[in-house]
């Protein structure tokens, strides 16, 4: 029935979308299999993409030649740019979607994927021999043989969904759980723990008072995530809205606490501490009067709500009493509760930086399964996945990025060196390097690698160097003209800086932090003029090096020095136990996560600079 494929990715959630589209385009035959045709990219929680970080993830992805970002713009309702007040290494993208939208978008762009089949089933077991994985058996005892296999199986591997004192099986509601996949993993020598996620309640958008809510609009500007132009920039948009909880919501909620399976324990896995239920923040933060909500259209053409802030696993009449005291709720109709899931992960420490498992090759896992939680962490793994597997296949040399590449490379590194014991989310501040990780730029960083391994397409390659030539020239023409000294001075004047006596070249006046280039293009009209040429977008970004090339420069001579650690390899029979200079911790760490470079071995959670010392001088350094 089914010949042999290249690669075999099981989940059609954000990592396995990425991973099938990635391989598939890359030219591997490529097989997806998803217990369910019809959630195929489907949003589980909040009806959104990008935010701090993961804006940049996406853009990422984008312009490696990955879809998230086309299929985000594609099904957007509203697009705001967050953090334009700080520093552009801040900037962060961020669309509010139509859920249904996303998902067709998602199935329309794969079932256009030239040599990626479908299927529909669950995977019940690995077929593996000799510690090398060959393909994949189905619940109804079919055998598809695969060269690697791609996992990336959500919250469903013997998922557990919680409402109160009920609890049933199910990766998420209405969908049941996938089972058989973990124990056999067990059996094969993989570590697994537990851990748990949570979803509010979705309401009937009729039922509430607006009037009493803050109105949060779009950006007046939208912007969009993808490079591409093919990728539409919105030209209307859906407003959320903000409220708050209050002492008598807080009430309520504690007299569920009881029958919460959080605090009685029936819930063992660990939750995400950056994303906490409702009923958690009133514990932890017992001294908050109020929690912020933000109430999410779910849609262009629906009336269903997505109650961000609000995620819990309480009773369902205690949900909705609790929810009847938050202003402009007083009257909501709900659609279904809230709910948390439990499921199985795989601590990351057990794969290599190409997210291959260290023990079975050609197997690969992406997503939650390796202890993350959000769509644009999940889709990045998968997408790297589904490049490494294919280039597995083709025994074509790795592809990794390191953490002065992406944040994607920040996010693999801390999961493969440090692992997670909590669902892991992606922050600028996990970022060393984010100056030179800025959302404007990914595709600069980024699409020369994608084009070179054959993922990104001539034209996305066409549009890097035009940009770079274009930022280029505005570059020389700041770095080299004048002008004159009253122009200058009533630009200075206008925004209350300190005027000049003397011709200067014009970058010098553009380093000041309150004078922008628009800010310049008003009394300068030459440079009106020499503008006219160039998009927003080449403008943005040219201006950002401009401003801020010191701390670039500054940056980029950090990356060297961590450079000259990566590039001392450590062979892969090195023997750590042998060096009875590391401490007993040191030795233990190397010896499970067995790292490629000093670099790695430097990031690993427990090395001690003392420990790099002594790793160079049994290395020859």
């Amino acid at each position: 029935m089914f010949s042999e494929y290249d690669v075999i990715v099981v989940g059609a959630g954000h990592a396995g979308c990425e991973a099938a589209a990635a391989a598939a385009n890359m030219g591997s035959k490529t097989l997806l299999i998803t217990m369910n045709m019809q959630t195929i990219g489907q949003m589980s929680c909040n009806p959104a993409m990008g935010g701090i970080a993961k804006g940049q993830i996406v853009r990422e992805i984008d312009a490696l030649g990955g879809y998230s970002g086309i299929i985000s713009d594609k099904s957007a309702i509203q697009f705001r740019m967050l953090n334009r007040s700080k520093g552009p290494a801040m900037w962060s993208p961020r669309t509010q979607n139509d859920r249904i939208r996303f998902a067709e978008e998602w199935r329309l762009a794969l079932e256009q994927t030239t040599n990626l089949d479908f299927w529909q089933e669950m995977v019940s077991s690995l077929i593996v021999e000799e510690n090398v994985i060959k393909g994949v058996r189905t619940q109804m005892g079919i055998e598809i043989r695969a060269k690697a296999v791609v996992l990336t199986n959500g919250t469903f591997l013997n998922g557990i969904i919680h409402i109160g004192e009920k609890q049933f099986g199910g990766g998420r509601v209405g969908e049941k759980a996938a089972t058989g996949l973990t124990e056999q993993l067990l059996g094969f020598g993989f570590e697994a723990g537990r851990m748990k996620t949570g979803t509010p309640p979705r309401i009937d958008g009729r039922s509430l008072n607006y009037a009493l809510m803050e109105e949060q609009f779009g950006d007046e500007q939208p912007g969009k995530f993808s490079f591409l132009e093919e990728s539409p920039i919105l030209t209307k948009q859906r407003s959320c809205h903000i409220t708050y909880t209050n002492a008598s919501v807080h009430d309520i909620l504690k007299t569920g606490f009881e029958k919460s399976p959080m605090f009685s324990g029936r819930i063992q896995g660990i939750g995400p501490r950056y994303c906490p239920s409702i009923e958690d923040k009133v514990v932890r933060f017992e001294e908050r009067e109020r929690h912020q909500i933000f109430v999410e259209p779910e849609g262009w053409n629906t009336v269903e709500v997505y109650v961000n802030g609000f995620s819990t696993s309480l009773p369902e009449d205690v949900q909705y009493r609790a929810l009847a005291k938050i202003p402009g709720f007083e009257k909501a109709k709900m659609f279904r509760p809230g709910y948390a899931i439990e499921y199985d992960y795989f601590p990351p420490t057990q794969l290599k930086q190409t997210l291959e498992t260290k023990i079975i090759k050609n197997l690969f896992f992406a997503g939650q399964i390796n202890g993350t939680t959000g769509y644009e962490e999940a889709g990045a793994q998968g997408l790297m996945a589904g490049i490494n597997a294919h280039l597995n296949v083709k025994e074509l040399p790795e592809f990794v990025l390191g953490r002065a590449d992406a944040y994607i490379g920040v996010l693999i590194d801390d999961l493969i060196n440090k692992g997670t014991e909590e669902p892991y989310r992606m922050f600028t501040s996990r970022a060393e390097y984010r100056i030179l990780l800025r959302q404007d730029n990914a595709d600069l960083r980024l699409t020369p690698m994608g084009y070179k391994i054959g993922l990104a397409s001539e034209e996305r390659m066409e549009k890097v160097k035009k940009k770079q030539a274009a930022m280029d020239e505005i570059k020389k023409f700041y770095s080299t003209q004048t002008a004159a000294i009253d122009e200058l001075n009533a630009l200075l004047e206008a925004y209350q800086s300190s005027l000049i006596q003397q011709r200067t070249k014009i970058d010098f006046i553009l380093a000041r932090p309150d004078i922008s280039i628009e800010a310049m293009r008003k009394y300068i009209p030459a440079l009106d003029q020499f503008h006219q040429k160039h998009s927003a977008e080449e403008i943005e970004s040219a201006e950002i090096l401009l401003k801020y090339s010191g701390y670039i420069d500054r940056e980029r001579e950090l990356v060297d020095k961590m450079n000259r650690l990566e590039g001392i390899k450590i062979h892969p029979n090195f023997d750590f136990g042998n060096v009875n200079s590391l401490s007993s911790e040191a030795r233990e760490k190397l010896k499970k996560i067995r790292p490629t470079s000093l670099g790695q071995a430097s990031r690993i959670s427990g090395i001690s600079p003392s420990d790099i010392s002594v790793l160079l001088v049994y290395l020859g350094r």
